[in-house]
């Protein structure tokens, strides 16, 4: 299969104008060049990168939690997160999150590829982790932070982002990932050759 051209889609930014500041994201307008010549501008939300946890307790449970979310003006069920702190290692930031958000330590941190919030107008990435071998060792919460904890098995977690109770997309990205992980190569290689059809 040939390669595509991907010159044909890069921009280049002509100018570049800051228009918020803010507590924890920033906002500028940049003015690219298109490929073709044209020009566009491009409104970018500049935020932290941060960090999303499954952990596996030894009987199979997954820790989420329940927190008020302002954007979606009410109360979601995910997987622990947060934002990594200036300086410190994605790694470091969920162990550092798992502790403050549901009082694990993991033994083990198993890196997922890293993936985009929202690439169309942010800059946030998200670094994944499967954590295993967790004890408990909390750390005090957030001061701005309020969270109920909820203990689901992974097939209940299916069945809540099936009838639409889990709509968090990290948590659901991790989701699928451990469910993809759990039917095995054999099931693994009918996904990957799957075409649409009913199964």
């Amino acid at each position: 299969m040939q390669e595509p051209d991907l010159d044909r889609l890069a921009e280049t930014v002509i100018e570049s104008n800051p228009a918020y500041d803010g507590i924890r994201v920033s906002v500028r307008v940049d003015k690219h060049r298109m490929a073709d010549g044209r020009i566009a501008d491009r409104e970018i939300v500049r935020h932290p990168d941060s960090v999303v946890i499954l952990a596996l307790r030894e009987d199979g449970l997954i820790p989420f939690v329940r927190q008020w979310r302002a954007p979606a003006a009410g109360v979601l069920l995910e997987l622990p997160a947060g934002k990594i702190d200036p300086g410190e290692a994605p790694e470091a930031a969920a162990r550092r999150e798992l502790r403050e958000e549901v009082g694990l330590d993991p033994g083990e941190l198993e890196p997922l590829p890293p993936f985009y919030v929202a690439p169309g107008w942010a800059t946030e990435r998200l670094f994944a982790y499967i954590a295993r071998d967790c004890a408990e060792s909390p750390l005090p919460p957030d001061d701005d932070e309020e969270l109920l904890i909820e203990w689901l098995a992974l097939g209940e977690a299916m069945q809540r982002a099936e009838a639409g109770e889990i709509i968090d997309a990290k948590s659901l990205v991790l989701m699928q990932a451990l469910a993809l992980r759990a039917i095995g190569p054999l099931g693994r290689k009918v996904v990957h050759h799957y075409r649409g059809a009913d199964i």
